[in-house]
Protein backbone atom coordinates (compact mmCIF):
# COMPACT_ATOMS: atom_id res chain seq x y z
CA UNK A 1 0.00 0.00 0.00
CA UNK A 2 1.05 3.69 -0.58
CA UNK A 3 0.42 4.28 3.31
CA UNK A 4 3.88 3.40 4.52
CA UNK A 5 5.55 6.65 2.76
CA UNK A 6 2.21 9.05 3.45
CA UNK A 7 2.58 7.62 7.39
CA UNK A 8 6.19 8.66 7.06
CA UNK A 9 6.10 11.85 5.81
CA UNK A 10 3.46 12.73 8.27
CA UNK A 11 5.78 11.55 10.93
CA UNK A 12 8.39 13.39 9.46
CA UNK A 13 6.58 16.67 9.57
CA UNK A 14 5.50 16.51 12.97
CA UNK A 15 8.86 15.68 14.27
CA UNK A 16 9.41 18.84 12.35
CA UNK A 17 7.30 21.09 13.97
CA UNK A 18 8.22 19.60 17.24
CA UNK A 19 11.50 20.54 16.75
CA UNK A 20 10.83 24.09 16.02
CA UNK A 21 8.01 24.60 19.13
CA UNK A 22 10.95 23.38 21.04
CA UNK A 23 13.60 25.80 19.57
CA UNK A 24 10.68 28.52 19.84
CA UNK A 25 10.26 27.86 23.74
CA UNK A 26 14.13 28.40 24.41
CA UNK A 27 14.30 31.80 22.57
CA UNK A 28 11.02 32.79 24.23
CA UNK A 29 12.45 31.60 27.94
CA UNK A 30 15.95 32.99 27.51
CA UNK A 31 14.43 36.31 26.17
CA UNK A 32 12.11 36.09 29.61
CA UNK A 33 15.04 35.35 31.57
CA UNK A 34 17.14 37.74 30.83
CA UNK A 35 15.00 40.71 29.90
CA UNK A 36 12.02 40.04 32.24
CA UNK A 37 9.06 40.07 29.73
CA UNK A 38 8.86 39.86 26.07
CA UNK A 39 7.67 43.36 24.63
CA UNK A 40 6.57 44.05 20.95
CA UNK A 41 10.02 44.59 20.44
CA UNK A 42 11.84 41.43 21.44
CA UNK A 43 8.88 39.86 19.70
CA UNK A 44 9.95 40.77 16.72
CA UNK A 45 13.18 39.56 16.53
CA UNK A 46 11.91 36.06 17.73
CA UNK A 47 11.10 34.93 13.81
CA UNK A 48 14.33 36.11 12.87
CA UNK A 49 16.29 34.42 15.90
CA UNK A 50 14.61 31.26 14.76
CA UNK A 51 16.09 31.24 11.14
CA UNK A 52 19.57 30.73 13.10
CA UNK A 53 20.25 27.12 14.44
CA UNK A 54 20.73 26.91 18.01
CA UNK A 55 24.18 27.26 17.92
CA UNK A 56 24.15 30.29 16.59
CA UNK A 57 21.21 32.01 18.37
CA UNK A 58 22.10 30.87 21.45
CA UNK A 59 25.17 32.39 22.01
CA UNK A 60 23.65 35.77 20.96
CA UNK A 61 20.83 35.37 22.97
CA UNK A 62 23.09 34.92 26.14
CA UNK A 63 25.42 37.89 24.85
CA UNK A 64 24.07 40.72 23.19
CA UNK A 65 22.44 43.54 24.98
CA UNK A 66 18.81 43.96 24.93
CA UNK A 67 19.46 47.10 22.62
CA UNK A 68 22.20 44.75 20.42
CA UNK A 69 19.48 42.03 19.69
CA UNK A 70 17.20 44.65 18.57
CA UNK A 71 19.27 46.56 16.35
CA UNK A 72 20.91 43.45 14.82
CA UNK A 73 17.57 42.29 13.88
CA UNK A 74 14.95 44.57 13.43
Amino acid sequence: MRLAPLYQQDREQAKQQGIQQGERLVVENLLKVRFGEIDNELQAIIEPLLALSPEEFTPLLLQLSREELINRFC
